[in-house]
């Protein structure tokens, strides 16, 4: 069985109408990214934080998968390669399109942990205000690896980078990392699609970009995949 290897950014999740960090202005949801999105915001402002993400994950429920979400789940489903997913989004888009093996590398709006237990993981489907404590009577916050945390699911995205027949990449500027190395574990035989209207650079790997936005560059690529069988 074919293996397609798909790492996914914030411009699939755009296109569905979920705002990417990095806006022109700098600043997401009109907040500084290091206010919202790091240990030391939450240090100095939790409620802020949280009441962040708690529209955040309200807003994430109002969207739905677009066609890039589900010309991934439908080439699953219809043709047989394992497909396996790699996103750097914290929404569920991709889970509801029915994609089913999808790795979050920064986490997910709809769950939640202890700031004492990065282990044990709940599930979140409202609004953690501070006050709410988890069973070991530590404040909850999200489950959201924050800029400056550790990335511990990246050693398994490598490994699965690493068995690809096919990767391709979508939605990402390639500017975070240690996400942005990940093409570099691909296999040196491993055609690598770059699918981006604005043509991140891949440093020295050799890639074949597709300058279109997710939605039309994700079903073209899959076709040309099914073509060349």
């Amino acid at each position: 069985m074919k293996h397609l290897v798909v790492l996914t950014g914030a411009g699939v999740s755009a296109e569905s109408g979920i705002r990417t960090f990095r806006d022109s202005n700098g600043l997401w949801e009109e907040h500084r990214i290091e206010d919202v999105a790091s240990p030391e915001g939450f240090a100095r402002n939790p409620a802020l934080v949280l009441d962040f993400y708690n529209q955040r994950r309200a807003q994430a429920r109002t969207v739905q998968p677009n066609a890039a979400h589900l010309a991934l789940a439908g080439f699953e489903e219809q043709l047989g390669w394992k497909v396996s997913i790699i996103t750097q989004n914290v929404d569920d888009l991709h889970e509801r399109a029915g994609s089913t093996h999808v790795l979050h590398l920064h986490g997910m709006l709809n769950e939640m942990r202890s700031v004492a237990d990065e282990a044990t993981v709940y599930y979140c489907d409202g609004d953690i205000n501070v006050g709410d404590f988890a069973p070991d009577g530590s404040q909850l916050r999200p489950h959201i690896v924050w800029f400056g945390e550790m990335v511990p699911a990246i050693e398994e995205a490598a490994e699965i980078v690493a068995e690809a027949d096919a990767l391709l990449i979508v939605g990402t500027s390639l500017q975070v990392y240690p996400a942005a190395g990940l093409l570099h574990y691909a296999p040196a035989t491993c055609p690598v699609f770059v699918i981006d209207p604005h043509q991140p650079e891949a440093g020295r790997r050799s890639v074949r970009y597709v300058v279109e936005p997710a939605s039309v560059g994700v079903p073209q690529v899959l076709k040309d995949l099914i073509n060349n069988e």
